[in-house]
C-alpha cells in the first residue's frame, strides 16, 4: 500500500526514469547470472553500468524534449485557438451587421414600392382626369352614338346662295341645344377656342378651310337628338333656311362615332395668362 502512495506521488519523468533504470539493472544482473562472470569481471560489470547510465540519461533526454516539444505545441494550438475564435466571432459580428443592413433594405424596398404603387395611383387618377377634361373641353379624342349631318349647296346655287358660317352655325347650336357632347365638322372637332367664319366665300373652322359637302358629326343620345334639334330656336331657324335656299341637308343616327380632338394650337393662350390662386386668408381677391 505505501508503495502505491509513492507510486502515484513520484512525477511522471522521475517515474518512467527510476522504472527504465530498473529493468536495465535487471537485464544486466540476468546477463552476468547466465554468463557467470559478474563477480570475477568487476570491469566488465562496471562497463555495463555505464552503458545503463547513458541509454537511461538519452532515454531521460529523449522525454524531455518530447515534454517541452509538446509544451510548446500546446502554447501554439492555444494561440490557433485563440485566433480561431476571435476570427470567428468577428465574422458572426459581421454577419450581424449585414442581416442589419439587410433588414433596412427591405423595409426600405417596402416603403419604396409602397411609394411607387400610390404614384401609380395618382398617375392614373391623373391621366383619367386628363382624358375627362380633354373630352369636356375638346382637346381630347372621344367616340360614343349620335348623329350624322350632310350639308351641301344646292346644284343651281349662286354665290349668295351657298352655305355660310353662319348657317353652320344655326345648324351647330341646335345640335348643342339638343344635347349633343361633342360636334365635328369635316373633321375639325369644335370647342370654345374653336370657331366658324368665312373668309370670302371659304368656310374656315378652327382656322382651316374646310369646303362642302359638310359633314357634321354630334356625339349625344341618338334616341332623342334628332327629335330635340327640331324643337330648338337655332334648330327651327337652320331648318328655314335650308328650305329657302334650297341646302341639301340629311340627319341619320349613327351607333357608333369618332370625333378627332381640337388642334392643339388652340390651346395657347395670347393674352390671357394663367393666374395662381391665393391661399385663404392671406389676402383679398387677386386684381
Amino acid at each position: 500500500m505505501p508503495d502505491s502512495l509513492d507510486r502515484a506521488r513520484t512525477p511522471l519523468l522521475a517515474l518512467i526514469t527510476q522504472e527504465a533504470l530498473d529493468r536495465d539493472y535487471q537485464v544486466a544482473a540476468s546477463r552476468a547470472a547466465l554468463t557467470g562472470d559478474a563477480g570475477s569481471r568487476p570491469g566488465v560489470a562496471r562497463g555495463y553500468r555505464v552503458a545503463v547510465v547513458v541509454v537511461v540519461g538519452l532515454f531521460a533526454m529523449l522525454v524531455t524534449v518530447a515534454g517541452v516539444q509538446t509544451s510548446q505545441n500546446a502554447d501554439v494550438d492555444d494561440a490557433s485557438r485563440a485566433s480561431l475564435i476571435e476570427r470567428i466571432e468577428t465574422r458572426r459580428a459581421t454577419v450581424r451587421r449585414l442581416q442589419e443592413d439587410l433588414a433596412g433594405l427591405r423595409a426600405a424596398n417596402a416603403a419604396a414600392e409602397e411609394s411607387l404603387r400610390s404614384l401609380g395611383r395618382r398617375y392614373a387618377d391623373a391621366r383619367a382626369r386628363r382624358t375627362q377634361l380633354g373630352a369636356l373641353t375638346g382637346f381630347g379624342p372621344v367616340t360614343g352614338s349620335g348623329v350624322r349631318v350632310t350639308l351641301d349647296n344646292p346644284s343651281y346655287a349662286g354665290a349668295d346662295e351657298q352655305v355660310r358660317d353662319s348657317d353652320l352655325a344655326l345648324l351647330v347650336d341646335g345640335l348643342w341645344d339638343a344635347g349633343a357632347e361633342a360636334i365635328s365638322i369635316n373633321g375639325q372637332r369644335l370647342n370654345a377656342r374653336g370657331g366658324i367664319r368665312n373668309v370670302g366665300e371659304a368656310v374656315e373652322v378652327n382656322g382651316v378651310g374646310v369646303a362642302p359637302p359638310f359633314t357634321v358629326l354630334a356625339i349625344g343620345d341618338r334616341r332623342t337628338l334628332a327629335s330635340k334639334f327640331v324643337d330648338t330656336q337655332a334648330g327651327l331657324r337652320f331648318l328655314a333656311v335650308a328650305r329657302q335656299y334650297g341646302f341639301e341637308h340629311r340627319m341619320d343616327n349613327a351607333d357608333k362615332l369618332k370625333l378627332p380632338a381640337a388642334p392643339g394650337a388652340l390651346r395657347q393662350l395670347r393674352s390671357a395668362e394663367y393666374a395662381q390662386e391665393r391661399p385663404q386668408g392671406q389676402g383679398g381677391e387677386a386684381p
